[in-house]
């Protein structure tokens, strides 16, 4: 096991943590702060991420925290996010890949007319990484962490209609734009090693963790928002607990470029952190590098020279 319940001391180190106003994100962006991390609390609703800072403050009264507007369904302000972290003029430590959004029941599009899962679960983090590297790469030990799921297991990619425009299905197309996100994560371990980068590139999912994902996704199109469930039963965990594994991959001492952490427990739903497995659906010859290529089309963004 690699629970990382007490983490390295971060101070001086710059972290950006995507979707960090609620689930998963706010955990890591709390647990980074208390552990000295300065954090920027990337979100698209600036007034949601300024609530969670006040709460992560609450707690901890020096914590160095910065709130930035980021849609990850908007190029644009994937576009601006990445020039004002760039403008600061200072490196960057991790980047983590963490906001999603979950199967809505109806296809929507993003602002750049993609499929809204696939748009923004990964060609945002896509282009977001992308253009950040450069700024990670002036760090000492740049990382990428990137949140994938267990619905990566079931998941194909479907070049021939990425964005689902025919017989659009709610959960396939979560499960391929997971897949892409642990793709993702893959082959930019390739890359730096290739290119011999001092950057890693770490995986993690978070088994089934009770976070209001399961809601807002699914909620939109309804006339009345999905009902959400905090009821713990012996296959679902809390936030806290299902924040482990991307912390580890996030900051873990010891956590290693190209791997995926998750629960250890059966069906790896819950438990304390442990190495995961590959699923199979990842591991197609040329698979990411062909889905970084098509990726790089769609959003315009190259890796730096």
């Amino acid at each position: 096991m690699v629970q990382p319940s007490n983490l390295p001391d971060q101070t001086g180190r710059r972290i950006v943590v995507t979707g960090s106003n609620s689930g998963t994100g706010k955990e890591t962006a709390r647990r980074l702060a208390g552990a000295g991390a300065s954090v920027v609390i990337a979100v698209r609703t600036v007034s949601k991420g300024e609530a969670a800072a006040a709460e992560i403050r609450h707690e901890h009264p020096d914590a160095d925290l910065e709130v930035r507007e980021l849609d990850l369904a908007d190029l644009s302000s994937v576009h601006r996010f990445a020039d004002g972290i760039i403008a600061d003029d200072r490196p960057l430590d991790v980047l983590v890949n963490n906001a999603g959004v979950m199967a809505p029941r109806e296809r929507f599009e993003t602002v750049d007319g993609f499929e809204l899962q696939f748009g923004t679960n990964y060609l945002g983090p896509f282009a977001l990484t992308n253009l950040l590297l450069p700024t990670l790469l002036r760090a000492e030990a740049p990382r990428v962490a990137t949140m994938s799921s267990l619905a990566a297991v079931p998941g194909k990619i479907h070049f021939d209609d990425l964005q689902w425009q025919s017989g659009y299905q709610p959960w396939l197309a979560y499960a391929q734009s997971k897949l892409a996100d642990l793709l993702l994560g893959l082959h930019l371990h390739q890359v730096a090693v290739t290119r011999g980068w001092e950057l890693s590139s770490t995986l993690a999912h978070p088994g089934f963790t009770r976070t209001n994902l399961q809601t807002a996704g699914r909620s939109l199109g309804r006339d009345r928002p999905v009902r959400s469930s905090d009821r713990a039963t012996p296959f679902t965990q809390d936030v806290e607990q299902g924040t482990e594994p991307l912390l580890y991959a996030t900051v873990g001492r010891n956590a290693a470029s190209g791997a995926y952490y998750g629960p250890a427990g059966a069906l790896g739903l819950t438990g304390p952190t442990t190495l995961a497995s590959i699923p199979r659906s990842a591991r197609g010859v040329d698979l990411a590098r062909s889905l970084w290529a098509v990726a790089e089309d769609l959003t315009g963004t190259r890796l730096p020279e």
